[in-house]
């Protein structure tokens, strides 16, 4: 197991992590929690090097995706990077790459009764205006959970505020602020049930951020 106590507070830098081996030739990852040895929940950065391929394999609950770099394929299509997919409970693909990509990807974190199927380039999806001066690009709501891109610019501050069943931060570009430290490009962030902080940036910077999805846990 790793990094499944979900009343702690999580800050991975993965730019300083090593790659790993993964049971497929040619694709390698960084893990940043994992309940078992390859089935449960898990979330990963994964490198998939020119030409690489899964087999065909099952989501029982469920896969999350953000194409961070190169361009990701199945037999659904071909996504570039920016773009944001989510395979339901049941679904199967057999991924591939042919120049190769890194992507972050979420394993085994649905509600069996999310079906719905998303594939959205960000890159030419509208940002809407959100509190203050941030934009927010809406990824996917589900019950108590939401997922969303969100663009700070330089300078922003933000109020001090708590989170319902967690949250969850990739940091995209830039770095993020808060009171218990900086958050360079490509850190993970987990906070728990009833965390709070406030957060600011310096320069513009563009996260991936997911609420309201983490145990509801007596952090007192």
């Amino acid at each position: 197991m790793l990094n499944m106590d979900f009343s702690q507070r999580v800050v991975v830098n993965t730019a300083e992590q090593q790659w790993q081996p993964s049971p497929a030739k040619g694709i390698e990852r960084k893990l940043l929690e994992r309940e078992e040895a390859e089935c449960g929940r898990a979330t990963s950065v994964v490198r998939y090097a020119p030409g690489s391929r899964f087999a065909t394999h099952q989501h029982p609950f469920g896969e999350e995706i953000l194409v961070l770099e190169g361009t990701f394929s199945d037999e659904t299509g071909d996504y570039p990077a920016g773009t944001y997919l989510r395979n339901p409970p049941g679904s199967q693909h057999a991924p591939f790459s042919e120049q190769g990509c890194i992507l972050l990807v979420k394993l085994h974190q649905f509600s069996r009764a999310d079906k719905e199927v998303v594939r959205l380039n960000t890159l030419k999806e509208p940002w809407l205006q959100g509190q203050g001066g941030l934009q927010v690009m809406p990824l996917h709501s589900f019950e108590t959970e939401h997922t969303a891109l969100v663009k700070w610019p330089a300078g922003e501050l933000f109020k001090p505020h708590r989170h319902y069943a967690g949250e969850e931060i990739f940091v995209l570009s830039g770095e993020f602020i808060d009171e218990h430290g900086r958050y360079p490009a490509a850190s993970w962030l987990r906070s728990p049930h009833g965390s709070k902080h406030t957060p600011r940036v310096e320069e513009e910077t563009i996260i991936y951020v997911k609420t309201g999805h983490l145990p509801v846990l007596n952090t007192a």
